[in-house]
């Protein structure tokens, strides 16, 4: 199985889910967007004043959101949590490189790097790193604690932490062409 066929099956994880709405194709008019759009700032709007703001009746904004989320473009409504609030200050970008790339290194990688809580990204890359994770830790101690239990995952070759100073732009919306 390639790499392609891997992530179309979810083979490496949920994220990878072959219900995807990109799998299907299907067509967002203005409406659906816009209530998209607005979902993505405030997920528990409810469905009368969407409705209002989109300018349709409730039972037909309700059937479109559900739609959204049978189709799985709308993939889940989650709280977003201020890190600080729960002690989590320090983001690592942690850059990993490995000699080998077969399915079998990358599935344990994997399920090895999903399976740390500290890891909020994960992604394999092209050119010089393979593999970039975004870390959320409390400090420099459990950041140690963290790659320690990282490194055990698998054989690595190369790993490279670099830590955020600052935070310029946090968003999890993603930018929906209106046009």
């Amino acid at each position: 199985m390639t790499w392609s066929q891997s992530r179309r099956h979810g083979r490496y994880g949920e994220f990878n889910s072959p219900d995807r709405a990109s799998d299907r194709m299907i067509s967002l008019d203005q409406i659906d967007r816009r209530l998209l759009a607005i979902l993505q700032q405030d997920a528990t709007v409810p469905i009368a004043e969407l409705a209002e703001r989109v300018g349709l009746s409730q039972t037909p904004c309700w059937k479109r959101v559900k739609r959204l989320q049978d189709s799985g473009v709308i993939t889940a409504r989650v709280a977003l949590i201020d890190r600080d609030a729960l002690d989590l200050p320090l983001t690592v970008f942690v850059a990993v490189k490995t000699g080998r790339h077969d399915e079998d290194w990358l599935a344990t990688f994997a399920a090895g790097a999903k399976a740390l809580p500290e890891v909020i990204e994960f992604y394999r890359m092209s050119g010089e790193v393979d593999y970039l994770l975004k870390v959320v830790v409390r400090d420099i101690a459990a950041y140690d604690r963290f790659y320690r239990r990282l490194i055990a995952t698998a054989p690595l070759t190369d790993v490279s932490s670099s830590f955020a100073m600052e935070q310029i732009k946090f968003t999890t919306a993603l930018p929906i062409s209106m046009g």
